[in-house]
């Protein structure tokens, strides 16, 4: 099974629309609030240069915004 982070916030719709999508392909994840925790928030910007959310880290491997087939892709990789 993947280990799947996702960071976002609770005010970003396309978190919502992340986190629905891996709860409805039953993909376990960890919720990262950057909102709340600045230290996950730079962690975020180191590991993807971004400031914006989400961003998704599955088994290492960055994807940025809610891209369905990177992130397909990368769940079937590591099936």
């Amino acid at each position: 099974m993947a280990t799947v982070k996702v960071y976002s916030t609770l005010t970003c719709p396309w978190c919502k629309v992340t986190k629905d999508y891996l709860r409805s392909r039953n993909i376990p994840f960890e919720d990262i609030d950057v909102g709340l925790n600045r230290a996950a928030a730079q962690e975020m910007i180191e590991i993807s240069g971004q400031y914006g959310v989400p961003v998704i880290t599955i088994d290492g491997e960055v994807v940025v915004g809610f891209d369905r087939a990177k992130i397909d892709r990368l769940l079937a990789h590591s099936a």
